[in-house]
């Protein structure tokens, strides 16, 4: 699994959770005094030490593209806990995942490369999308002006044991206060993510997502799983279709960009018909600075919908919303409260 690939299904059980209403109170422990949990770098046995930041993290996607393997994956926090089985297939450049929720309402993703089906077996509903963003991460890190090492360094901080695998442990700090750190734990072998931290600026752990048990290079099928994506017998099926789009093109500009992040996606975002009748659909506009992400969803704004303005941190996704004219605005990321109001403040209706 990539860095990216981790966040992606960690925000996915995070945002069932949060859904189901089904949080589960599991604290993290602070974080731990050097050579207490991870075994220090200066031990016979040294971790390897990241020559390029931008290579280090390459290796990583690369590892999750060429690796078949199955496990449980949990992502906790102080505020949830949520859990899922993964089942990760590659055969050449095709790459199929088949997630499902251990916690929560029940729940099963499918993604083929960016194609991703969400059953939803309680109320018999498929929604079928195409996630581009999925390869924002690699893209970004491949770009001749990726500035990842402008705004984090990375540092080799011991080899430790996770699911029983050996692993390379690397911090990953930013530059400013506009984005979080991280602490990532590598096969020592491969470079694949077996388990991230997010951590505040006082080195607190806001939220972790790790395997606890992982079976690697296991015998999978990938038609096997596509037959499965594809089998929807008794479900009702909604196709969601993004409308590519773009900021200036809706008449919206970020009169003050904030440093280190790139507009890198910009969409019409249909929701489940279940949901949405009758509502406006929100464009989502989407900034990266190569590992964390922000989105702005803007709608019309509708007094029996939205409610004042308020803000929610769930481990490390903090979210606000607030009333912009005739709009409302939320803003939702895995960054510094500070960072979101950023880009609240500098969102500006073009004239």
């Amino acid at each position: 699994m990539s860095v990216a690939e981790l966040m992606h299904w960690r925000a996915v059980l995070g945002l069932a959770v949060s859904l189901a209403g089904a949080v589960v109170s599991m604290p993290v422990a602070a974080t731990p005094p050097a050579g207490a949990a991870v075994q220090a770098a200066t031990s016979p046995t040294k971790s390897a030490e990241p020559a390029n930041i931008k290579d280090w993290l390459l290796r990583m996607h690369e590892a999750s593209r060429k690796r078949s393997y199955v496990g449980t994956f949990v992502v906790s926090s102080t505020a949830a806990m949520s859990s899922a089985r993964i089942w990760h297939v590659c055969q050449g450049d095709q790459q199929v995942e088949r997630v499902e929720a251990l916690t929560g309402p029940p729940r099963s993703v499918y993604r083929h490369n960016d194609q991703v089906h969400t059953f939803m077996p309680d109320i018999k509903l498929m929604l079928s999308e195409r996630r581009e963003s999925l390869g924002m991460f690699p893209d970004l890190l491949k770009s001749a002006n990726s500035g990842i090492a402008d705004f984090y360094t990375a540092k080799a901080i011991g080899v430790d044991r996770i699911a029983g695998i050996q692993t390379d442990v690397v911090e990953l700090m930013p530059k400013d206060n506009l984005r979080f750190a991280y602490r990532i734990w590598a096969e020592a072998k491969s470079g694949l993510v077996l388990k991230l931290e997010t951590l505040a600026g006082d080195g607190r752990v806001l939220e972790q997502a790790a395997f606890s048990e992982l079976q690697l290079d296991v015998p999978l099928k990938m038609d096997k799983l596509l037959k499965m994506m594809g089998k929807t017998d008794g479900y009702r099926v909604e196709k969601l279709q993004l409308q590519k789009t773009t900021a200036d093109t809706e008449g919206w500009v970020l009169k003050t960009p904030v440093q280190g992040f790139k507009s890198v996606s910009c969409y019409r975002r249909p929701m489940s018909g279940s949901v949405a009748a009758g509502h406006a659909e929100p464009m989502q506009w989407t900034f990266s600075d190569g590992l964390a992400s922000v989105s702005l969803f803007i709608e019309p704004y509708d007094s029996r919908l939205h409610q004042p303005a308020s803000s929610l941190s769930i481990g490390a996704t903090q979210t606000m919303t607030r009333r912009l004219d005739a709009y409302w605005l939320t803003v939702m990321g895995e960054v510094p409260l500070g960072t979101l109001q950023l880009f609240a403040s500098g969102l500006e209706r073009k004239h």
